[in-house]
């Protein structure tokens, strides 16, 4: 009875993955098929759901009507800088926080993990003015320098630094090291899957950003890949969808390739960072 019971549970547990799986995945699936379709087998009645002829022609226009060579380089850009630079500055925090002897060290805590209630729709209107009276619109430093900080990493990194091995520690200084030594030899090493997982949550948050570099770019030239998609809606109109779909494929694949190869590291360091005290 038993055993029937478990078989029925993982049937049951593993249709509903299934069920789930394909929820999820029908959507960008049409979304990638649609894109390689021609105008009239768009808009064909009944839905046409495999092309009779896969183009890259809606791809091509869709690099005609906007720079999206330019486009794609400015969104790797500010993300690599953007998300490697959280990274960096969390794990400083974060090393402060843990292993530093700084007063009030519970205070400053409490601070960073307040900042998570507050709603970032919050900060656009100040940091809008501020980027704006240091001449920084229409620049990468505008679009990047005021969503460095992440509380979110730096909650992270400290819950999982918590969790390292003291004796590891302690032969290091024996040995001369100092914090900065400690830092990048001893600490992130040992905190990898972390490292990773914030790391990751940084990569897809800045490729995805839209509202606020929507509002400090004008220039299509230092506009990233998802507001260039408003940007062709605009040119384009609404009256060729497959132009404005593949776009949007150029927009969600890189992205959705690093995520499917670093999930496991993203669960892991999520964990590894629960867990601590």
């Amino acid at each position: 009875m038993a055993g029937r019971t478990r078989t029925a549970t993982r049937v049951s547990g593993g249709a509903l993955m299934l069920l789930l799986t394909v929820v999820m995945a029908l959507p960008l699936v049409w979304l990638l098929i649609a894109s390689l379709k021609s105008p009239q087998e768009m808009y064909a009645l009944p839905i046409q759901w495999l092309p009779e002829r896969m183009t890259l022609d809606n791809y091509a226009a869709a690099a005609d009507t906007i720079p999206l060579g330019r486009l794609f380089l400015n969104s790797v850009v500010i993300t690599t800088l953007g998300a490697g630079l959280k990274v960096v500055l969390g794990i400083c925090c974060a090393y402060a926080l843990v292993f530093l002897d700084i007063p009030f060290r519970g205070f400053f805590f409490a601070l960073v993990i307040g900042t998570l209630m507050i709603p970032a729709q919050i900060t656009i209107i100040p940091n809008y003015a501020l980027v704006a009276q240091l001449g920084w619109l229409n620049t990468y430093a505008g679009i990047i320098l005021p969503g460095l900080a992440s509380a979110f990493g730096t909650f992270l990194f400290r819950q999982s630094f918590r969790g390292l091995p003291v004796s590891v520690l302690e032969a290091a200084e024996l040995d001369g090291a100092g914090h900065w030594r400690k830092l990048w030899r001893f600490v992130v090493p040992l905190s990898w899957p972390t490292v990773a997982a914030v790391a990751l949550v940084s990569v897809v948050a800045e490729w995805n950003d839209y509202l606020w570099p929507f509002l400090v770019t004008e220039r299509a030239d230092m506009m990233t890949l998802p507001v260039g998609l408003t940007l062709l809606k605009n040119i384009d109109g609404l009256s060729n969808w497959g132009v404005l779909l593949s776009a949007t494929v150029v927009v969600m694949l890189p992205v959705l390739i690093v995520f499917l190869f670093l999930q496991r590291r993203l669960a892991q360091g999520l964990v590894a960072g629960a867990v601590t005290g």
